[in-house]
C-alpha cells in the first residue's frame, strides 16, 4: 500500500488515508490547504491576473520563469514560486513504488507491461494574497532505463494518450477543479522523469503564467 504524508514546516509527516479509484480522486479530508487568509507575495497580484502588456508581459513572464527554474533545480521551492509573484499556501506529499494504479488511457498500458521503479507526487496551493490561487501537481516517476523513460515520455507528451493522476483538486476539497493538461511541462533528470501540471484554483491565473508555473515546478528536485 502506498503511504501518505503530510509536508508541515519543512517537516514530512507521515498520514492514514487511502486512494479511491478512478480520476485525481484521493481519499477525501486527507489535507485542506488554505487557499484564504495569506499575506501577499512578493510581486504583487497583477502579474497573475492581469493579461495586459503585449510583447512586453510575455518577456516579463518569460524572465520570470527562467529565473523560477535556476531557484527551483536549486531545490528553494517558496524562492521559485516567489518569481512568479506567488508563495506557497501548502503542499502535501505521497510516496508509492509502482505507477500503474495511478495511471489510466496509454499510460496505464505502457505500466502493464514496463513498470516504473518508483512514483513520487506532491501538490502545492500557491497564491498571490488577491484571492488569485493555482494548484501546481507535480509526479517524479523512476525508470530502469532511460530508454524506458524516452518511451514512456513519448506517450506522455501526447495530449489526451492518458496520465499519471495527479494529485490535488481532492485534496482542497474542490471536485471542480479538473487537470486539463493544458498547462504542462516536463524535465529529465537522470533515469526519472518529472511532469507538472497547473491549473487556476480561485480568482483568475493567465493561461501563461500557469504555463511558466509548470516549467518551474517540473525542475523541482524529488522530494
Amino acid at each position: 500500500m502506498a503511504k501518505e504524508f503530510i509536508t508541515k514546516d519543512g517537516r514530512v509527516i507521515p498520514i492514514n488515508g487511502r486512494k479511491r479509484g478512478g480520476g485525481t480522486a484521493v481519499a477525501a479530508g486527507v489535507l485542506v490547504l488554505g487557499l484564504v487568509g495569506v499575506g501577499g507575495a512578493a510581486g504583487g497580484g497583477g502579474v497573475l491576473g492581469s493579461s495586459a502588456g503585449g510583447s512586453a508581459g510575455s518577456s516579463s513572464v518569460t524572465a520570470r520563469k527562467l529565473d523560477g527554474q535556476k531557484a527551483a533545480r536549486r531545490g528553494d521551492r517558496d524562492g521559485a514560486w516567489q518569481r512568479m509573484g506567488m508563495r506557497r499556501l501548502d503542499d502535501a506529499l505521497r510516496r508509492q513504488v509502482e505507477c500503474l494504479s495511478a495511471s489510466h488511457g496509454e499510460v496505464r498500458e505502457f505500466f502493464a507491461h514496463t513498470p516504473c521503479t518508483s512514483l513520487d507526487r506532491m501538490v502545492f496551493a500557491v497564491g498571490d494574497g488577491a484571492g488569485n490561487n493555482a494548484v501546481v501537481s507535480v509526479a517524479w516517476v523512476g525508470f530502469r532505463t532511460s530508454r524506458d523513460l524516452r518511451a514512456f515520455k513519448r506517450i506522455e507528451d501526447r495530449h489526451g494518450s492518458g496520465d499519471i493522476h495527479p494529485l490535488g483538486a481532492p485534496l482542497l476539497g474542490l471536485a471542480d477543479i479538473a487537470f486539463t493538461g493544458h498547462h504542462y511541462g516536463t524535465d529529465v533528470d537522470g533515469t526519472t522523469l518529472v511532469i507538472a501540471e497547473t491549473e487556476t484554483a480561485a480568482g483568475h491565473v493567465d493561461s501563461e503564467v500557469l504555463d511558466a508555473l509548470a516549467g518551474i515546478a517540473a525542475c523541482l528536485p524529488r522530494p
